[in-house]
């Protein structure tokens, strides 16, 4: 197998690092994300037939929860793999669990099939998706940012932040087209099955493409003296807690909007609101994809201006389009729903846009991969394994539901006060340097 083509020093091609690190983190968001549509539009009448559509939701919503609930355990477990032996073993092993994973979601066979084994069935898999993604993206930016220039590392790990609505369009995009070739009874019947039984070829293609990758030089220095840390879970614990629970709490806010908008939104659009499945995805999809452009703008922003600035920026806007937005769902109308996820794509972009530079810079090389990754996916237990639930819950009555516009606004809140006690980390470097180590 031929080693990765080099820049001209003799470093990996950026280009092709990041280019690598966004292909797979697009499969494994693809991955997780497919079961977040199929939770708001089909799973509860099929594997909790049962209940009330209410509480078919919901417990639909539960079984997407357990997912977030285990990605920090597959944070520890493959930041303990990156920090011991590497960052590019964490890269495929993730890939290969939430590939096989969510293949084997398509094919479990409904509770009219075999009853009650079905939606545990749902449970242990979900499960498994969250181990996986658990450890995918701090291997993903690692591998970037660990690579990069200081001056231009949050441009760099901006990619594989594209990763994730590049997976969003992927399995949206597919189940529109889907639903609206197959019809409500052909949808229900196998055709959300589809985007499940495609992972399969995308994981195949991302493990091909992932073998290729070198490590990091920042983890070969640390082998080559020795110095990785014995137990990287225990030191993190001991000497960077706080940097943790600042970043899962600072976090938050961006997986509660996210899946507040792109699974909540998405059945109380059709549920609620009557308006058509391929009407709703079209909507959302509109509004991530603006997220998508204005991701790497906010990451050149953010080598030039700080990370720091860039969150806090972004949360205040979020907070503050929390109402409005919510008034322009409950229209129900495409073009006022359009412009509301669209507006708060912005606020939305500027915080991704960065993150993937920031959270890693508050942590030693040594604990870099755990540190990042359990903070992360903490922020995904927080803000969004609970937010689909929640404001399923909260959305009663008539109105507008400006129960979740509050509830989204206290996760703001927090966010906001997390980041604010965090410090800038924004390396300080000139133009042509070679790659460093980010500051502790």
């Amino acid at each position: 197998m031929h080693p990765p083509r080099t820049a001209p020093h003799g470093a990996p091609s950026m280009p092709r690092l990041a280019l690598a690190a966004m292909a797979g983190t697009a499969i494994e968001f693809y991955d997780f994300y497919v079961y977040g549509t199929a939770a708001a539009l089909v799973l509860g009448p099929l594997f909790f037939p049962t209940a009330s559509p209410l509480l078919g939701t919901l417990a639909a919503f539960g079984t997407f929860g357990v997912g977030f609930l285990a990605r920090p355990l597959g944070a520890v477990l493959f930041g303990h793999i990156g920090d011991r032996h590497g960052r590019r073993p964490v890269l495929m092993a993730s890939l290969l669990l939430t590939g096989l994973s969510t293949v084997a979601v398509g094919l479990v066979p409904t509770y009219g099939s075999i009853g009650v084994a079905a939606p545990l069935l749902l449970l242990v898999l979900r499960f498994a998706q969250g181990l996986g993604l658990g450890g995918e993206w701090g291997g993903a930016v690692l591998l970037t940012g660990e690579h990069a220039p200081a001056h231009r590392r949050a441009l760099w790990t901006s990619f594989p932040q594209l990763g994730a609505p590049t997976g969003f369009l992927l399995a949206n995009g597919l189940a529109l087209v889907l639903s609206a070739g197959l019809g409500e009874a052909g949808y229900l019947a196998w055709g959300w099955r589809v985007p499940f039984w495609g992972a399969g070829l995308m994981a195949a293609a991302g493990l091909l493409l992932r073998s290729r990758l070198p490590e990091t030089p920042q983890f070969r220095a640390l082998e080559a003296t020795d110095a990785r840390a014995a137990l990287p879970l225990a030191e993190l614990l001991r000497g960077h807690w706080r940097p943790v629970l600042l970043v899962a709490g600072g976090l938050s806010l961006v997986y509660a909007f996210h899946y507040a908008m792109s699974t909540w939104a998405l059945a109380y659009g059709t549920e609620r609101l009557a308006v058509g499945r391929t009407v709703m995805l079209g909507c959302i999809m509109a509004g991530v994809g603006v997220s998508t452009l204005l991701i790497p703008f906010f990451a050149v922003l953010g080598d030039r201006y700080g990370r720091r600035f860039l969150c806090l920026a972004g949360s205040a806007g979020l907070a503050l389009w929390m109402v409005p937005l919510v008034a322009l769902l409950h229209t129900g109308r495409p073009v006022w729903m359009t412009l509301g996820f669209g507006v708060a794509a912005v606020p939305f972009a500027a915080v991704v846009g960065v993150v993937a530079a920031y959270l890693p810079e508050l942590f030693e090389t040594r604990v870099r991969c755990t540190g990042a990754a359990v903070g992360y996916n903490l922020a995904g237990v927080l803000g969004g394994g609970l937010t689909p639930v929640v404001a399923t819950a909260l959305a009663q009555g008539s109105g507008p539901p400006w129960a979740v516009a509050g509830y989204l606004v206290a996760v703001a809140a927090v966010s906001l006060g997390c980041f604010a006690l965090l410090p800038e980390t924004r390396p300080a470097a000139a133009p042509g340097t070679a790659p460093e180590a980010a500051p502790a």
